[in-house]
């Protein structure tokens, strides 16, 4: 009985990542955002800045996993950030082949003023919220990304 219960749970689940991830990538959502903090860039950009931002110094191949896009395309991509002076491009610390992003002064500003509006709009959607529930859904759902990356990938 337990194992149908928890088939039922995980499809409903599914369900649910499902629709979270096809409102997330809607355009419309990426744009809404950059207008609400008053940043022009490209949207195809902005994603690779936040990633840049978060979890950088990070390798181009690291980066193009972690955002689920071509390497060459990201690697065209990355250039362009650099270009705007958004990133610096500079040898990795671990290996002299490797050339890793690293986030600007100034990518630096554009990030804070993207977190800055998505807290601003995130406000919105949780104003009927309690604390606890909102700290509950943070603990869970870093609780499942971190279960979920630990998995093995298969080859």
């Amino acid at each position: 009985m337990r194992k149908c219960v928890m088939n039922k749970e995980i499809r409903q689940l599914h369900h649910t990542l499902v629709d979270l991830v096809g409102l997330m990538n809607r355009p419309q959502r990426d744009s809404a955002l950059l207008k609400e903090a008053g940043v022009s860039l490209d949207r195809a950009l902005f994603p690779l800045l936040i990633v840049i931002e978060r979890k950088g110094p990070i390798g181009v191949v690291e980066l193009a996993e972690l955002v689920g896009r071509d390497y060459t395309t990201v690697s065209r991509q990355v250039t362009k950030l650099d270009g705007l002076g958004l990133i610096n491009r500079r040898p990795s610390k671990t290996d002299n082949r490797l050339r890793e992003a690293v986030i600007t002064a100034k990518g630096k500003e554009m990030t804070s003023a993207i977190d800055a509006a998505r807290e601003r709009m995130a406000a919105v959607l949780f104003a009927k919220w309690s604390k606890r529930d909102l700290q509950d859904l943070a603990r869970l759902m870093r609780r499942f990304a971190d279960d979920f990356q630990s998995l093995p990938m298969p080859e």
